[in-house]
């Protein structure tokens, strides 16, 4: 099969940073389904795996965190799918990626792909649609409310694509006023049309830009990038015994004391954690896709695409890296066929 991979971890301007492959076939066992990939989508974990972790010497590495395709076989053990079945997913960090024309993956992990949208269209959505339903449902237990505080919820970097999909879920399923952030007036806008109740700039003082708004404390906080930068504002920001939850890697760690005062809770969210421990409740992925794929096939959500780079090969993948690196992306970029 084709797929794309690396032999050495480094900078996407390094010529062999990712390269056009051929793979043996994979054979699917146990709870595996073998997906037919048709459509992939990259995520920031792309360039920081690509960017950090060596393979195994000689052997290729295959990264990739989010597919659409169609079922072609299922392992002895699989009861939620069939060959020919329509999917979408975003695997395990653990495990081989999925940009491969053929693709390994866990059934309690996957979900049915949206009926009323393309393959590109559904890449674009599983890893954010994880990350931001966790992150709200999981960690920040919006549904349950904070004694005193605004019921809102903060988003940094919401016109990404984690925010863009978590305006969405927190629009659609819950009753919180949602207040994101943008930097330029295109991605303000984005954030808007996906249904922020107010955008401000964290390109400003941010605690400076809430306090405009004249509303009061949020009881919750996402931040999904700067988080370091950002952190005074913040805690700043954030009312009392509120919950912040946090997705991005500050290089210098993320000190924490900052919140003690005001006895915030501190979550951490990483999608991977349920297939990288195989946790008992790892099927809740498979639920929540679902659950997604509904609220697009109803028209309450909307795909996060944000722009398609072509076909699925080295060159592309390359351009779509670059992009990602660049912190300016709307929504999600997304690579089809072979």
């Amino acid at each position: 099969m084709r797929a794309v991979g690396y032999k050495k971890a480094g900078p996407i301007t390094a010529e062999a940073s990712l390269l056009d492959i051929e793979l043996p076939d994979p054979v699917a066992s146990g709870h595996d389904l073998l997906i037919e990939v048709k459509a992939v989508s990259v995520n920031p974990v792309d360039t920081k795996v690509r960017a950090s972790a060596d393979p195994t010497d000689g052997e290729y590495k295959v990264i990739g965190y989010d597919a659409a395709g169609v079922v072609k076989a299922v392992g002895a053990d699989v009861t939620l799918f069939k060959p020919g079945d329509d999917v979408y997913y975003a695997g395990s960090i653990a495990r081989a990626g999925t940009n491969s024309e053929l693709h390994l993956v866990d059934e309690r992990i996957v979900g049915r792909k949206p009926k009323s949208l393309s393959f590109a269209e559904a890449a674009a959505l599983p890893l954010t649609a994880i990350t931001a339903y966790e992150a709200l449902f999981d960690r920040l237990k919006v549904q349950d409310k904070v004694p005193g505080a605004n019921h809102a919820i903060l988003i940094t970097g919401g016109a990404g694509g984690v925010g863009s999909i978590t305006i969405q879920l927190a629009k659609q399923l819950t009753d919180l006023t949602v207040i994101a952030t943008a930097s330029r007036p295109e991605t303000a806008e984005w954030a808007k049309s996906l249904g922020a109740d107010h955008v401000i700039d964290h390109s400003k003082p941010l605690a400076d830009e809430y306090a405009a708004l004249g509303i009061d404390a949020p009881a919750f906080v996402y931040s999904l990038t700067q988080s370091d930068m950002h952190a005074d504002a913040l805690a700043a920001i954030i009312a009392p015994q509120g919950r912040l939850a946090i997705i991005d890697d500050p290089k210098g760690g993320f000190d924490i004391m900052r919140f003690k005062r005001k006895a915030v809770s501190v979550h951490w969210e990483f999608m991977f954690a349920r297939p990288l421990f195989q946790t008992s409740d790892m099927i809740e992925q498979h639920r929540l896709l679902n659950e997604v794929a509904d609220l697009v096939d109803t028209g309450k959500i909307r795909t996060t695409l944000g722009e398609n780079f072509g076909t699925i090969n080295a060159e592309n993948l390359k351009k779509a890296h670059t992009a990602l690196e660049t912190g300016k992306t709307r929504g999600k970029v997304v690579l089809e066929g072979f």
